[in-house]
């Protein structure tokens, strides 16, 4: 390999500077200007609003003259996404210069505005690229967070459209169901959990980004010894957000109460021997097929650690279910509320 002298590293570090600056100021042009070009047509809409096909006809219009004068990129679809980005942020100064028109384009199909700042938010927050947004968008990641504490309520939805997923305590990174549909497994299929576990480690870049921001793989099996016999826990990583080690157990079965007692021995472990004095205690998730909630109340309730049971599906959940799960918990949230 070779040696590059001193000057010539300062110097490639100063052009790759520079080639992502020009890109960004390029990308924070372009979506100025369509943004601009959605604001003129719907002005010129609301100047002929007589005519009810006249929108129509003016995207036709306009996506003939303008793709043979300027080329590729102004479809009649495209000029439709302009017009609804102008809508859908009639202020300038509250569009992302950190994400492309590609990802505004994907976040303009969401017509919830809640549901689109929230995905807007984390995209900018998790650096995911326009295939990352389109793969948390499909396997419905607001309602997965929403639900993910059994309840959701309007002040979670508030604050996850206001500023994304915060990391401030270790319930905030739990999602139910985690979904693994990249490992393209059988629906409903039984497995072995050292298969499972060997897929999501051939898998680990896509299992990292379902897990969420700030998780480093530590390894699989992690060897604990206790009175010369030894325990495996099955995935360890570490968590930089939240500064602790997370401990992950796969279980083929539903939750059982005795993979609790097992887990809260591996963190007590952790916490002891491994955590150092910048680490915060470790936190443990059981990932099941499937979990009684009054079992696993009872099994989870009264720990000093952080243990959580997610279910784990192998293929992308009912949306429209959910979307309905999440309304009636709302519902629910507002009747309480009023009596």
């Amino acid at each position: 390999m070779t040696k590059h002298t001193p000057v010539f590293e300062e110097i490639k570090d100063l052009l790759i500077k520079a080639r992502q600056h020009v890109a960004t100021q390029v990308n924070t042009e372009l979506l100025y200007t369509y943004w601009n070009v959605g604001r003129i047509i719907v002005r010129n809409e609301q100047e002929n609003q007589e005519r009810a096909e006249y929108g129509k006809q003016l995207l036709k219009q306009l996506s003939k003259e303008l793709t043979q004068e300027f080329g590729k990129g102004f479809s009649r679809a495209n000029l439709y996404n302009m017009r609804l980005f102008y809508l859908s942020y009639p202020k300038i100064q509250t569009v992302s210069g950190k994400l492309s028109w590609s990802h505004y384009c994907e976040l303009l199909i969401i017509s919830d505005e809640q549901k689109r700042s929230f995905y807007e938010k984390e995209t900018v927050n998790s650096g995911w690229s326009v295939r990352e947004l389109k793969r948390q968008i499909a396997t419905s990641l607001y309602e997965r967070l929403l639900l993910s504490e059994g309840k959701a309520n309007k002040e979670t939805v508030l604050s996850l459209a206001r500023n994304g997923i915060e990391l401030s305590r270790p319930s905030d990174m739990i999602k139910d169901p985690y979904v693994f549909e990249f490992l393209g497994l059988p629906e409903n299929k039984p497995m072995l959990e050292s298969d499972l576990e060997k897929a999501l480690t051939n898998q680990i870049e896509k299992f990292l980004l379902e897990l969420g921001r700030g998780f480093m793989f530590v390894g699989t099996q992690q060897r604990i010894t206790l009175n010369n016999t030894h325990y495996y826990v099955d995935m360890v990583f570490y968590n930089k957000n939240l500064r602790a080690y997370v401990l992950i157990e796969l279980k083929a079965t539903k939750l059982m109460p005795e993979a609790v007692g097992q887990l809260n021995m591996y963190l007590n472990y952790y916490a002891a021997e491994v955590n150092d004095e910048h680490d915060n205690p470790p936190i443990g998730i059981i990932l099941c097929t499937d979990k009684e909630n009054m079992a696993a109340e009872y099994a989870l309730g009264g720990l000093s650690n952080n243990i959580f049971a997610s279910r784990y599906v192998s293929y992308i959940p009912d949306k429209e279910q959910l979307i309905a799960q999440v309304e009636a918990v709302l519902k629910e949230w507002h009747e309480e509320k009023e009596t």
